[in-house]
């Protein structure tokens, strides 16, 4: 499927980031909406094929709302011109981590995977403790062939290997890391290609080992009560 009527819409909300024109365009979002609706459930599908955890998520329920919080920020515009979703085994919470897709116009759009969220301090530490002792799994794990020719672990770091931590571990760089996430840019050019879902699922499948090592370590986490 081709997402052209997504971008459009983007576009445009990016221009005329206002409340009056979000308003006076509502027509204009519930198409592009639908359209992700429908890429999602097809991304689900195809997903599903090797990882029957995620086969039964409603895609409405995996989106992010397009309305940002502006109450601590200098930029004031209302809207987040993107379109997110993060498909995994609980919806889209955070943890247990699955599959995450933003479309953003601007070739800024990309897929992802792995534990974006630095916020809670237990997954962190559940993580960097799973490391020390699986260092070699690990190791094996990001350094194989094909996964460095299409990814690198990102995520925020700490300038020292944290207190408790052998600072000479094999994995020591890695102990430093507060997230541990991949992302995938993709171009505008190749999110309007009929082959897109079908390129997008391949590279969520190429994900998988880092998501179930990332769980593996998350076992037994519980969400905080808001």
């Amino acid at each position: 499927m081709k997402t052209t009527t997504i971008l459009s819409y983007l576009s445009e909300l990016e221009l005329h980031n206002e409340r009056e024109w979000y308003h006076a365009h509502k027509t204009q979002y519930q198409q592009a909406a639908t359209e992700f609706i429908d890429l999602l459930q097809q991304l689900i599908w195809e997903i599903g094929k090797t990882d029957s955890s995620i086969i039964n998520n409603d895609p409405h329920d995996l989106t992010f709302k397009l309305v940002r919080d502006t109450r601590f920020s200098h930029d004031k515009s209302p809207y987040n011109p993107a379109f997110r979703a993060h498909i995994s085994s609980k919806g889209k919470l955070p943890i247990p981590v699955g599959y995450y897709i933003k479309i953003q116009p601007g070739n800024r759009s990309f897929l992802g995977g792995g534990l974006f969220a630095d916020m809670f301090k237990d997954a962190t530490s559940m993580v960097r403790d799973y490391i020390v002792t699986h260092g070699s799994e690990w190791s094996e794990l990001i350094n194989e062939k094909s996964f460095l020719e299409t990814f690198s672990v990102k995520g925020e770091c700490l300038k020292r290997v944290p207190h408790g931590y052998d600072s000479l571990h094999p994995q020591a760089e890695y102990l430093k890391n507060k997230s541990w996430y991949l992302e995938y840019p993709i171009s505008d050019e190749q999110l309007q290609k009929d082959s897109f879902i079908d390129f997008a699922a391949d590279i969520f499948v190429q994900m998988q080992p880092f998501n179930r090592f990332i769980n593996k370590a998350l076992l037994g986490f519980v969400m905080p009560e808001r």
